[in-house]
């Protein structure tokens, strides 16, 4: 199990979200953008007005969560930032949502390695 990069600066996040494609799940959004690079790396922006500290790091531990579990099916090379609809109830923030989510997103993306043979 490879460790997940993270993108950590303020350029990078917003070379993402101005050059990215934008991709839309239920409750998560996603910005995918090539990185010309043999590694995947991971964002996570959750908004202020989505709840207090406690709230928003547990939406981004399930985040992550979900995307190292993910993190094996999909093509390398990209860079990803989530985002948390700002409207959506934090009630929703469940893994098996979250997960969901990422997979249609990673399907529209067509990002996702079939491993069925």
């Amino acid at each position: 199990m490879k460790k997940t990069k993270m993108l950590k600066k303020n350029y990078e996040y917003k070379k993402v979200l101005s050059k990215g494609k934008y991709y839309s799940g239920s409750s998560i959004e996603a910005f995918i953008c090539d990185n010309n690079k043999n590694l995947n790396f991971l964002g996570l922006a959750i908004s202020v007005k989505t709840g207090k500290a406690v709230r928003r790091n547990r939406i981004k531990r399930l985040i992550r969560e979900s995307y190292k579990l993910l993190e094996m099916d999909i093509l390398s090379g990209k860079s990803i930032v989530f985002l948390w609809k700002k409207n959506k109830d934090i009630q929703n923030a469940t893994f098996e949502n979250i997960k969901f989510d990422m997979n249609k997103i990673f399907e529209k993306a067509k990002i996702k390695i079939n491993l069925k043979k």
